[in-house]
């Protein structure tokens, strides 16, 4: 058994840990709350837009511009979708393992010439340059509170490539916020955008509560799946002239809702992480004050002893 000196000193450092992560709970608290704030309101426009986008992707006698049109799918782009931070329980390795269950599924080898990747996020960089030299790109520290201007340049990537010509598919692997205790890990295709892509995407991200979870349970639709319940825009000077600026504005918007959702995932999963970690160091340091206490009863005793025999030996 350690030392009465060893063991106050572990029970010290286990307060100080307990110190660091319950002040890393509080903060993770506070940044998950602004960021499902964030996701929660982004989601009307994001259904609105991914509606827009099957509306457009059905028109007829209309030129669609690049970004709608449909093409032989020769080359992809995988985008891995991580925190730029660790301390957030199993929120990174989730991701991972659903994207390495994709590459084993699909016999994808990091080696083949007609797949690359795009990391977003630090442990996303970390993991791609380790295994490939098919890296596209790595966009990291896109902020807690992310904005519109700090996703352009991985929404101009992405498309820039597909207009291009150096991928004609682009998917991506990224969590979804549930709850402050569920977030579930996503694969989704935002390019080419078809109207089959849209429905299922806007499928994924129907939350659980609130009113586009009632529409759904209702038998509804969030995609307008009949042309003729589609809603009719008119378009001035000329659909052509639109639709090519507005295209890479609602795929710039649906990325931006993405990384939303992973950034509110990472924050509620770094909370219950911190939360845990707190409670299993209260619960160790009890444990050691108790180991403590009985050391110290145990040395008490042992001294008494001693003197009592020794009072009896000198009588």
């Amino acid at each position: 058994m350690d030392s009465l000196q060893n063991i106050k000193r572990r029970i010290k450092g286990i307060g100080n840990i307990n110190q660091i992560t319950k002040a890393m709970e509080l903060v993770a608290a506070t940044k998950m709350r602004r960021s499902q704030e964030l996701a929660l309101t982004s989601r009307p426009y994001a259904f609105a837009a991914l509606d827009f986008l099957a509306t457009l992707s059905q028109l007829d006698g209309v030129v669609l511009p690049a970004i709608l049109e449909q093409r032989p799918i020769e080359k992809k782009l995988v985008v891995l979708v991580t925190s730029d931070k660790g301390l957030c329980g199993s929120f990174n390795s989730a991701i991972i393992r659903e994207f390495e269950r994709f590459l084993k599924k699909n016999s994808i080898s990091f080696k083949d010439p007609a797949y690359a990747f795009l990391a977003i996020g630090q442990k996303a960089g970390q993991y791609l340059e380790r295994r490939t030299k098919n890296l596209a790109g790595k966009f990291t520290r896109v902020g807690d509170y992310t904005t519109l201007e700090q996703i352009k340049p991985v929404a101009d990537k992405v498309v820039a490539g597909f207009l291009n010509k150096e991928w004609d598919e682009v998917m991506v692997f990224s969590t979804q916020f549930r709850s402050a205790l569920k977030q579930d890990v996503l694969t989704r295709k935002i390019l080419p955008v078809s109207f089959e892509n849209l429905k299922k995407s806007a499928q994924d991200i129907v939350p659980e509560t609130g009113k586009f979870a009632e529409i759904a349970r209702e038998g509804g639709t969030l995609i307008h799946t009949d042309k003729k319940e589609a809603k009719e825009y008119i378009i001035e000077p000329s659909p052509e002239v639109i639709l090519n600026e507005l295209g890479a504005h609602l795929v710039l918007m649906e990325i931006y809702h993405m990384i939303l959702e992973a950034n509110a995932s990472e924050h509620a999963a770094r909370r219950v992480a911190m939360k845990n970690a707190s409670d299993n160091a209260e619960g160790l340091a009890a444990d050691l004050t108790l180991i403590y206490n009985k050391s110290r009863q145990a040395s008490i005793t042992k001294e008494i002893i001693e003197i009592v025999a020794g009072a009896e030996v000198m009588n």
